[in-house]
């Protein structure tokens, strides 16, 4: 059950969402998120997770065309991030996003992490230094690669570069983090890594995660969201929505009978 005091940090009011092709991908998608909470999106291929999870840091602007409808609300200052006026790459800065695939900078350990911060104009070395290593501790990366933090990136492993990433996006002090699939590359071992590092970390922050992984939703995350093509079919808490579905297409999907 969702807890009386439990505190909102944003929510999506009657989004909607259209490629520039005209594709209307999200339609009057409603949904909180909640403070220190993982919130797990799933649905089928196609579905709109994606996407919706990409309005939320305006991803969708690099694209030219794109057209969002509706307000995605930050609380408690209450404001309405897809407003004009509102700068996307400050919208950045408070909702962070860690993509399918580990994408590491061409840089060094150090510079990956570095690189928001320089993009805010930080020059101290020694701020950019203890932030860096607090990320790198965030990221639970830090006793692998502190003796090595001028090595390039890439000669991380896999499992290594995604917690990079994750650093990466940490160092900004993000109140959201947007994950995409983020263990789909990974073997076993690194994908039980990340679901650790994603239970500690909403300790300081709130999560919004899309997933194909049944399994993995019911682990990680405290609330559910069923998506079925750009409409959010059903929402609650993850044990409800996986034990006592209120949806029969809910139910189809999670049993595996569809999708």
């Amino acid at each position: 059950m969702i807890n009386a005091t439990t505190a909102l940090k944003a929510e999506s009011r009657e989004l909607n969402f259209f490629y520039s092709n005209g594709n209307q991908a999200l339609k009057s998608v409603s949904m909180p998120l909640y403070e220190n909470k993982i919130t797990a999106l799933i649905g089928p291929s196609g579905c709109g997770k994606s996407t919706f999870l990409r309005c939320f840091n305006r991803m969708h602007d690099l694209y030219p065309g794109n057209k969002y409808e509706g307000q995605i609300v930050m609380h408690p200052d209450n404001t309405n991030i897809l407003e004009a006026g509102v700068d996307p790459i400050e919208v950045r800065m408070r909702i962070s996003m860690v993509f399918q695939k580990p994408n590491p900078f061409p840089k060094s350990i150090f510079e990956n992490v570095a690189y928001g911060l320089r993009v805010r104009g930080e020059k101290n070395q020694r701020t950019l230094a203890d932030k860096v290593e607090e990320a790198l501790k965030g990221a639970a990366l830090w006793n692998e690669v502190k003796d090595r933090q001028q090595d390039l990136a890439f000669n991380l492993s896999g499992g290594q570069q995604q917690r990079l990433c994750i650093a990466r996006a940490l160092a900004t002090d993000p109140e959201i983090m947007l994950f995409d699939e983020p263990t789909s590359a990974l073997d076993p071992i690194a994908t039980a890594n990340i679901e650790e590092l994603m239970s500690e970390l909403k300790n300081k922050l709130t999560i919004l995660v899309v997933t194909h992984n049944m399994q993995q939703a019911a682990r990680v995350s405290d609330y559910t969201a069923y998506m079925y093509l750009g409409e959010l079919m059903e929402y609650g808490d993850t044990d409800t929505i996986f034990t006592r579905p209120t949806r029969k297409e809910t139910e189809d999907y999670i049993t595996g009978k569809f999708g």
